[in-house]
């Protein structure tokens, strides 16, 4: 409740702030700077991000340019080449590289880490950085897929037996009850394992529909807030998601180690033990000594009471292998395909809609009620799918419940309280990621990690989920111009490349030594860096600016270009050659 009440301490005297300075600002829009953009015939714009192909300004000069992969080129005539960015797209791609294999290997997309060097590093403007940032998303969680669509869950070796709950409603964890059979001896006497997939894709369709929602928000919510506003926000919720993942690192870390250590004494009891278990062994079986039923009188062995009560549970039991049958499926198609639905039709409502700079295929600005109209459809849309999606979820586990399935302790056992809290808490996470440009990974990556889903598990649905919001909105700034499609493309494939070599070392690393707590650290530490990076960049733009705070921007500002149409097209299409 502390937390809760200072994150709204903070939200409201930031907007307090911003209200104030609306009234006593001395910044005054007759000494704002502005630049010179070769569209057009060389009209001047207050922001390079309205000169189409031109995005980047020359703060010495005060022009709008072109940015160039590698350019390395100095002829001082040409404003397109007299740019030199070969080192800091060497560097980049070094940067972006390591970040897509760890971030991935995290769950999270690593546009906390995207977004400030985009800035800094490659010297991009916030809103080209936030694009460059999902279209780099968008590779690095593709290539994650690609290998957690492979990989097996945690837990290898689920039976086919009856789940159990300690007093206060916990599951138990069955491979720890005395007196259970090894897997050996389990699959001799006629019994079979099962497994399932690591990405959870029924959580994963109940929750992306949730973040997209908010992302739609978080896009609306982005055109008025000013730069140094939105950055602040994305700073403050970092902070509190880094703190809180850090506490849960030292608390796997501890549990990690005591049951290292819990595991190292029993294997010392048994060795130290064998002897005496070897001088029992010609005492007789307790399981086997004859036992009178009081009843009728006859000698019964304790077998025949576990052959009665098979006898008894046999329904349950061929209930219980349909379900784990249906949950061990590693591709399960009705399910992709519903990816897909849920993914076209948001992506088709966008771009009817447009936004990000992109025209709206259907003609309609942002002052046309119809535009309206389609953002009601597309919350509609996607918080109907994941409303349709929870409520499968709590049919399923109500008919799991009846059959005592066998769940793992890192299950989520899905009531209407539990529905509610991951609709809400991903639809904020939504909001940051449509708002910041990152892929919500960072704030729902903590959330499953802090509630107990194992975090191997809560880093592939997670991942599943950011291809999803990534690559929309990367669609729509790539297509829109305002990141060049050079930088789009090479970008992709480096991330893509990365995520998928860093991704399948760390994997090993975990999956070898048993440390999963590693995977929260690294995630604690790319959130840290990532709330660094934000504050660093308002004080930097800030410091430029001669400390002028800008105001709320309008919703809705449509500006003619019908003179030069033309020209912006041809400057699209030139960049993409």
């Amino acid at each position: 409740m502390a937390n809760q009440r200072f994150q709204k301490i903070v939200f409201l005297l930031i907007l307090l702030a911003v209200s104030v300075h609306q009234v006593i600002s001395e910044c005054s829009g007759e000494d704002s700077v502005t630049y010179k953009c070769p569209n057009c015939n060389g009209i001047d714009v207050n922001d390079c991000l309205d000169c189409t192909g031109y995005l980047n300004a020359d703060e010495t000069h005060n022009i709008c340019f072109k940015r160039k992969l590698f350019n390395n080129h100095d002829t001082g005539g040409d404003h397109d080449e007299h740019y030199r960015y070969l080192w800091n797209d060497l560097v980049g791609t070094l940067v972006w590289f390591l970040t897509a294999g760890i971030a991935t290997a995290c769950g999270v997309g690593g546009g906390g880490i995207y977004v400030p060097m985009g800035i800094l590093l490659l010297n991009f403007s916030p809103k080209p950085s936030s694009g460059l940032s999902q279209a780099s998303i968008f590779g690095a969680s593709l290539g994650g897929l690609m290998l957690n669509g492979r990989n097996k869950h945690p837990n290898e070796k689920i039976r086919n037996e009856e789940g159990k709950k300690d007093e206060k409603g916990k599951i138990m964890d069955l491979a720890k009850i005395e007196g259970r059979k090894s897997d050996e001896e389990y699959i001799t006497s006629g019994g079979k394992i099962y497994t399932r997939p690591r990405i959870d894709y029924d959580m994963a369709l109940f929750l992306a529909p949730m973040e997209m929602a908010g992302a739609v928000l978080g896009v609306l919510i982005q055109k008025i807030m000013p730069n140094w506003l939105y950055l602040m926000v994305a700073g403050v919720i970092l902070a509190f998601t880094s703190h809180k993942t850090y506490k849960k690192f030292f608390a796997t870390h501890k549990a990690e180690k005591e049951t290292k250590q819990k595991e190292q004494e029993e294997q010392e009891e048994t060795s130290g033990n064998f002897q005496n278990e070897t001088d029992k062994s010609d005492e007789p079986d307790s399981d086997n000594i004859k036992k009178s039923d009081p009843e009728s009188g006859k000698q019964v062995t304790m077998g025949d009471v576990d052959i009665t009560k098979a006898d008894l549970d046999d329904e349950n039991e061929k209930l219980r292998e349909i379900y784990l049958e249906q949950d061990s499926r590693q591709y399960p198609r009705e399910k992709l395909i519903t990816f897909l639905i849920l993914w076209i039709g948001l992506i088709l409502l966008t771009f009817f809609k447009g936004g990000k700079g992109v025209k709206s295929l259907i003609g309609i600005d942002c002052d046309s009620p119809v535009y309206g109209v389609l953002i009601a459809i597309q919350f509609a849309w996607t918080i109907g799918f994941g409303a349709v999606f929870g409520f499968k979820l709590l049919k399923q586990r109500e008919e799991r419940e009846k059959v005592n399935y066998p769940y793992v302790p890192s299950d989520v056992q899905w009531d209407m309280s539990k529905l509610r809290f991951y609709a809400l808490f991903t639809f904020l996470a939504g909001i940051v990621a449509g708002l910041i440009g990152i892929g919500g990974g960072m704030v729902l990556g903590p959330l499953m990690i802090v509630m107990g889903i194992h975090p191997s598990v809560s880093s592939a649905t997670t991942a599943t989920m950011i291809v999803l919001t990534s690559s929309s909105v990367a669609v729509l700034f790539v297509t829109s111009g305002l990141v060049p499609w050079s930088y789009a493309i090479y970008f992709f494939t480096v991330c893509f490349i990365g995520a998928f070599i860093g991704k399948r070392f760390i994997d090993s690393y975990v999956k070898k030594t048993g440390k999963a707590s590693v995977l929260v650290c690294i995630l604690a530490t790319i959130i840290a860096f990532a709330t660094v990076g934000c504050f660093v960049i308002v004080l930097i733009r800030l410091a430029a600016n001669n400390w002028c705070f800008e105001g709320f921007k309008k919703f809705c500002d449509v500006k003619d270009e019908s003179t030069c149409a033309a020209t912006r097209l041809l400057n699209v299409f030139g960049d993409m050659m």
